[in-house]
């Protein structure tokens, strides 16, 4: 899909100035997965964001900006710039050279997530010509395969996000943490997850931890996460733990060095379990701590993050609560919780335990 005329004007841009912007997020990725909220996420972290800038002008900007913003640079791209989109890969090379940190971002979500985005908004995608596809829901999913093929080659040197999960405040946080643990280091990714939910879109490497005994079938246990002390020192006491840990360890700190000199700015490893509430939880925070010394390090839990912004459900109300007494919990599901152990719900990520 190269268009020579399109990569020449991107190349040939502003001629060979100089970039005065020394490090550049770029956002882009599929309509409907949130670019939007993630450029307004960077711009609440101090970013200079600059939305829907055409590909030819990156360079131009780049060289132009004023030096009060040059320190951080958020740059929004879309496919509605299709024509240049084929110069973007090896532009974004010529600035790496000569260096420029460039940190894309590629956001994405499953069809039908997206499908259902569009139609709740009921907003047209951006390839959605009812004169070329057609009309109705066929069209809309023809418009974002079309656009997942234009972005191809975007996305194969991107930092991946999955949404799918993700409601708008859990994206800004997840986007934030991102950049705040960028350094020059390589920065290591651990993402809890369910395997009934789906594997993450974003993830490099996948390991299963089903394997390992399961809390849930404790009865004092089956309400907690891999956050809470009870489980941590139950799964912590199993020798098939600690045998896993560090077989998991050993893989990523053989290859992190091959990893490193990849042109990646970023790993994803997720583990997942059954419900991804205790196993892959303490996974995965046991796994942050080991790799604590490398020091750019996210931790991320998709099923619990994902339920912090989900709407209340029915039994997170007080008829459903079997406790009488004041809850400890400090989430979103307070005024409706009465659970002697806190919130009631038992996805909540941050519920805890009274003393």
């Amino acid at each position: 899909m190269s268009d020579p005329a399109a990569q020449a004007g991107l190349a040939g841009a502003a001629g060979p100035a100089s970039p005065q912007v020394r490090e550049l997020v770029l956002i882009t990725g599929i309509s409907g997965s949130g670019k939007s909220v993630a450029l307004h996420a960077l711009e609440d972290a101090g970013y200079f964001c600059v939305d829907n800038l055409p590909p030819e002008l990156l360079r131009e900007y780049m060289a132009l900006a004023h030096p009060r913003y040059t320190e951080r640079v958020a740059i929004a791209v879309d496919v509605r710039t299709a024509r240049s989109l084929p110069g973007l890969v090896p532009l974004i090379d010529e600035l790496r050279a000569e260096g420029v940190t460039i940190r894309p971002l590629f956001l994405d979500a499953s069809t039908d997530t997206l499908v259902r985005r569009f139609s709740e908004t009921r907003r047209p995608h951006p390839l959605s010509q009812p004169e070329v596809h057609g009309a109705g829901q066929h069209a809309l999913i023809e418009a974002i395969e079309l656009e997942r093929l234009m972005l191809a080659e975007l996305r194969e040197v991107s930092t991946i996000i999955d949404t799918s999960t993700l409601r708008p405040a859990g994206l800004r946080r997840h986007v934030r943490d991102l950049v705040a643990a960028t350094t020059n280091r390589l920065t290591l990714v651990f993402e809890s997850f369910a395997f009934k939910y789906g594997v993450p879109l974003d993830a490099d490497y996948v390991f299963d931890v089903r394997v390992l005994p399961n809390p849930y079938y404790l009865r004092e246990l089956r309400p907690l996460s891999g956050r809470d002390a009870p489980v941590a020192q139950f799964l912590g006491d199993q020798p098939e733990s600690g045998e896993l840990l560090g077989q998991i360890e050993t893989f990523i700190r053989r290859w992190l060095p091959a990893l490193a000199t990849d042109q990646r700015g970023y790993v994803t490893v997720a583990i997942g379990c059954t419900g991804g509430q205790p196993r892959s939880v303490y996974m995965v925070e046991q796994l942050g701590l080991r790799f604590a010394d490398h020091g750019a390090v996210v931790v991320r839990h998709r099923e619990l993050d994902a339920n912090d912004w989900a709407p209340r459900r029915q039994s997170d109300s007080p008829s459903a609560c079997r406790g009488a007494t004041a809850p400890s919990c400090r989430c979103s599901h307070w005024a409706s919780c009465c659970s002697p152990v806190g919130c009631c719900s038992s996805r909540c990520s941050r519920r805890v335990t009274s003393t």
